[in-house]
């Protein structure tokens, strides 16, 4: 067996290490997850919504447009730096000669609305227009659908609201698994049990015959698990139902049994005279 000196075990070493790195870096970038956004508001009602969109998390989304001949591509991040921005949640790159890059919103101030089978995100406090809505800072609205078919689905641009005075937004729309409601389970716990219970009978049966039939070598209804015991409890439950069920006359107990009338009639008196002697 050939032992590691020198040069070779130092660089053996040395990538055993990286690697730990590299997996204990990769831990603790998933365990973050939607822990990286800020709340506007912090509240436990947010926190609730924006706990539904964990598997969403460090994940980039992105799409392309055409926007009155000029190209824009879109990037969303759920809690991470979309498009390698920093504190960037979604952003706007011009495709032109320029290469701009627009902040839309940030995750540092996210707010987080939801019913039974949707999520509404919103990042604010993105980069303010130059001439459009006051010069305001934009923000994001991005609607997440539940949809059971995808795990993430494809981002969508839905509109930019900027012809007016206050309160422009951009909207976006994903469709995802990951917000529709858990499925409940239709059948009763009587249900259940009754399912449980027919499963053990089968089991049982089947089992039985064929231990019956190929260990030990019954034939006909011997194969039957527990023939006998099966046969003594149908003949009891027979004897039980004839007893209490059945309303037919029944012979009465000699101990209770009425005198006949005829009985106490008194019998006529037998004469003898033929045997007297003449």
């Amino acid at each position: 067996m050939e032992v590691l000196s020198g040069p070779s075990r130092r660089l053996f070493l040395v990538w055993t290490l990286v690697i730990q790195l590299v997996l204990y870096g990769s831990v603790v970038f998933t365990a973050e997850g939607i822990k990286s956004c800020k709340l506007l508001y912090d509240s436990k009602s947010d926190w609730k919504v924006l706990s539904r969109l964990e598997p969403l998390a460090n994940k980039n989304f992105t799409v392309e447009t055409m926007e009155q001949g000029e190209s824009y591509t879109y990037v969303f991040q759920l809690c991470g730096d979309a498009g390698g921005v920093p504190g960037a949640g979604v952003v706007q790159v011009d495709k032109g000669t320029e290469k701009k890059t627009t902040v839309i919103g940030v995750y540092n101030a996210t707010q987080a609305i939801g019913a039974n089978d949707w999520v509404m995100l919103i990042y604010r406090n993105g980069d303010a227009y130059n001439a459009h809505c006051s010069k305001e800072k934009r923000k994001a609205f991005v609607m997440i659908s539940c949809n059971r078919k995808v795990d993430m689905g494809q981002l969508e641009v839905l509109s930019e609201e900027r012809e007016r005075e206050q309160d422009c937004f951009y909207l976006f729309k994903l469709d995802s698994s990951a917000v529709c409601p858990d499925v409940q389970s239709k059948l009763s716990t009587g249900s259940i049990l009754l399912i449980i219970g027919f499963c053990l009978l089968a089991v049982y049966l089947i089992g039985g015959f064929l231990y019956q039939r190929l260990i030990v070598g019954a034939k006909g209804m011997e194969q039957f698990p527990n023939y006998a015991f099966w046969v003594e409890v149908g003949n009891l439950t027979a004897d039980g139902c004839d007893f209490v069920c059945r309303s037919g006359n029944r012979e009465e107990s000699p101990a209770y049994r009425g005198v006949p009338s005829e009985s106490l009639e008194e019998e006529p008196e037998e004469r003898d005279d033929h045997l007297l002697p003449m």
